[in-house]
């Protein structure tokens, strides 16, 4: 006969403890920024909205909220971007912490901030409350909070990220020029790259397939269109050693 397990039974005393103890620590409380790059143009840009601080006047903010009680990080990130955007199709990875005491005004609050990179163009904002509009990194300077210094960490991540995994190429079309892949690079890593070593780069890591069409309708000499071999990356990435430019 199989044995049911015995519920739960929790001492009156050690509910009482167990408040007192949490009673007893510092309030301190936890939120939750996005950090939403978006590649279009051959810029990078974030997405931001004005706060509504009158201590701030208006400057510009990250998408960020309270974490609720019973929620987990990852679904307050995911709560809080579809809240404030209407986007529900993003992929957010956590990237740390920032817990300066003096980093609000309200109090002690400490931060989580997450981070993103998609294609503009493929991902429409259905909310636009509080000017929420997408900004060109390079173009960014005091901000409310110390969301200045989370969108500069998250920047420098991004830059290590797209080095050592293809994400870049979600940003691209389907078919693509080895020109556009360059000004992809260029925007994000804020570098001018050597033509030449560049596509010396790509063609020896053998990812890039030639799909025998030209570019059409360009201000430019056409150039030739690729797709990346997503499944080829998949079988091989273990040996991925990063684009070490």
């Amino acid at each position: 006969m199989k044995k049911t397990a015995a519920p739960v039974v929790h001492e009156p005393h050690l509910i009482k403890d167990a408040v007192q103890l949490v009673d007893a620590y510092p309030k301190v409380y936890l939120t939750v920024d996005c950090v939403i790059f978006g590649f279009e143009e051959s810029k990078l840009k974030v997405l931001l909205i004005k706060s509504d601080l009158e201590v701030f006047q208006a400057k510009l903010s990250l998408l960020g909220d309270m974490v609720k009680d019973n929620e987990e990080l990852d679904d307050a990130a995911y709560r809080i971007l579809k809240e404030r955007t209407g986007m529900n199709d993003v992929f957010l990875d956590q990237v740390r912490a920032f817990g300066h005491p003096a980093r609000h005004p309200g109090g002690r609050v400490i931060t989580v901030a997450y981070c993103s990179l998609l294609n503009i163009n493929h991902h429409e904002l259905k909310i636009h409350d509080n000017d929420l509009h997408w900004h060109s990194v390079s173009s960014l300077e005091e901000m409310a909070f110390d969301h200045k210094e989370i969108v500069d960490y998250c920047y420098a991540w991004l830059q290590k990220r797209i080095q050592e995994h293809p994400l870049g190429f979600n940003l691209l079309p389907d078919k693509f020029s080895l020109r556009e892949l360059q000004n992809l690079y260029e925007a994000i890593l804020g570098v001018s790259l050597d033509r030449r070593n560049f596509r010396k780069k790509f063609a020896s890591m053998d990812l890039l397939i030639d799909i025998d069409e030209m570019e059409q309708d360009v201000p430019h000499r056409p150039g030739k269109l690729y797709k990346f071999n997503f499944e080829k990356y998949e079988k091989g990435k273990r040996k991925w050693v990063g684009i070490d430019f």
